[in-house]
C-alpha cells in the first residue's frame, strides 16, 4: 500500500508541474470572440527563465486588423509594417528592467476580428536580457505553440454579455484550466484511497 501512495503523490506533483508549464506560454485572450467585431486582446508574457524578458514581438494574423494599442509604463512600442502600409505585428521594448524572473505582464490592443469564421494564430517571439529568443510560432500540440483565437458567428450571445466578456477577459483567463481539474481529480482520488487503507487497518 505503501509503493501505491508513492505512485499516486508521484502522478499528482507531475501533474502540477504539467500545468505550470502549459500555463507559462506567451498567450493571447480571449481564446474566442465573434466575427466582424472590434475585439479587445491581452497578450500574457510569463518570464520562464532567471533572465528577464526584454522585448516581445507579435505577429498578426493576415485575416486581422489591428490599429490600435494600450500604452503601458515601463515599455515602448513599434508597430511593423508590410510593404502595402498595413500593421503585420507589433514589438513591445521594455525602457527598465522588462519582466522579472517569476512575474508576467499583460499587454492589450483592439483588433477588428475577420468577417468570416476562421481561426487566427498569433505569433510572438519573446526576448530575453540572456540574449536568448523563444518563439512562440508552433502548432497548438507542440511544446511552443502560438496562441490561437477561434472566430465564429454570434449566436446567443447579445452585445451586453459579449461587452461584459471582452471587459472580463483577463479575469476569465485565469479560471481554473481542464488540467488543472484533472490533477485535482487524481488528488481526490488518493485521498479517497489513503481513507479506504485507513479504514481497513482499523477494522
Amino acid at each position: 500500500m505503501k509503493k501505491l501512495h508513492y505512485c499516486l503523490a508521484l502522478i499528482i506533483f507531475s501533474f502540477f508541474g504539467f500545468v505550470k508549464i502549459a500555463d507559462a506560454h506567451v498567450t493571447v485572450w480571449p481564446k474566442e470572440s465573434t466575427v466582424g467585431t472590434w475585439e479587445k486582446y491581452t497578450v500574457r508574457v510569463p518570464s520562464e527563465k532567471e533572465s528577464s524578458t526584454i522585448k516581445v514581438q507579435l505577429n498578426f494574423p493576415k485575416n486581422a486588423t489591428v490599429e490600435t494599442v494600450l500604452p503601458v509604463a515601463g515599455w515602448n512600442y513599434q508597430f511593423v509594417k508590410g510593404s502595402d502600409g498595413r500593421n503585420t505585428g507589433i514589438i513591445w521594448t521594455a525602457t527598465g528592467d522588462g519582466i522579472k524572473a517569476h512575474e508576467f505582464f499583460e499587454f492589450a490592443f483592439i483588433g477588428a476580428n475577420p468577417k468570416q469564421a476562421s481561426t487566427l494564430s498569433w505569433k510572438a517571439h519573446q526576448t530575453y536580457a540572456d540574449g536568448s529568443v523563444v518563439d512562440w510560432t508552433g502548432a497548438p500540440e507542440s511544446d511552443k505553440p502560438a496562441s490561437v483565437t477561434n472566430i465564429s458567428v454570434k449566436s446567443d450571445i447579445d452585445e451586453a454579455d459579449h461587452s461584459t466578456m471582452n471587459a472580463n477577459s483577463t479575469t476569465q483567463s485565469t479560471s481554473v484550466s481542464k488540467f488543472e481539474w484533472i490533477a485535482i481529480g487524481i488528488a481526490s482520488l488518493a485521498l479517497l484511497l489513503s481513507l479506504i487503507s485507513l479504514f481497513r487497518k482499523k477494522a
